[in-house]
């Protein structure tokens, strides 16, 4: 079950970014939202079976899709050849283990004015338009760096 908080302010996230309020939108985003997995469209179908259990695989993608498009949610890759997805509504960075793929949020207090810098730079040196900035370091986590 997810949290009513959550329910609440993914509701309104959907509202802000003038996205149709839809059961299956509400309740895909809020479960993004109370993740911290980064999970693919499959482990998406399985976690919302109890709750949606008539939702197919193909609205999760189309779901997932305008989610992304609207900057609400991003795609990451960890060189498991899937995508996996997270609720950016805290903007953070992400260090993925190039060994075994976890994926970790890291929340930085200085993010925001990092990002800022960088895409101003980007803007200055290339004329780029920025649609949308992730922020992700590659190396071993602690797990795998004790297999070593």
């Amino acid at each position: 079950m997810i949290d009513q908080k959550i329910s609440e302010d993914t509701l309104e996230v959907l509202k802000k970014n003038h996205l149709r309020v839809t059961p299956q939108r509400h309740t895909i985003l809020a479960y993004l939202a109370s993740q911290n997995n980064h999970p693919t469209v499959d482990m998406i179908h399985e976690g919302l079976k109890k709750e949606m259990p008539n939702i197919g695989s193909s609205t999760i993608y189309n779901t997932l899709n305008t989610l992304v498009e609207h900057h609400v949610v991003i795609e990451i890759q960890n060189g498991d050849g899937f995508t996996h997805y997270d609720y950016f509504g805290v903007p953070h960075l992400h260090a993925v283990c190039s060994n075994c793929g976890k994926i970790f949020d890291v929340n930085y207090d200085g993010f925001g004015k990092d990002q800022k810098r960088i895409e101003d730079k980007v803007k200055e040196e290339t004329g780029f338009q920025i649609s949308n900035t992730q922020i992700e370091v590659t190396g071993i986590c602690a797990d795998c760096q004790k297999l070593v």
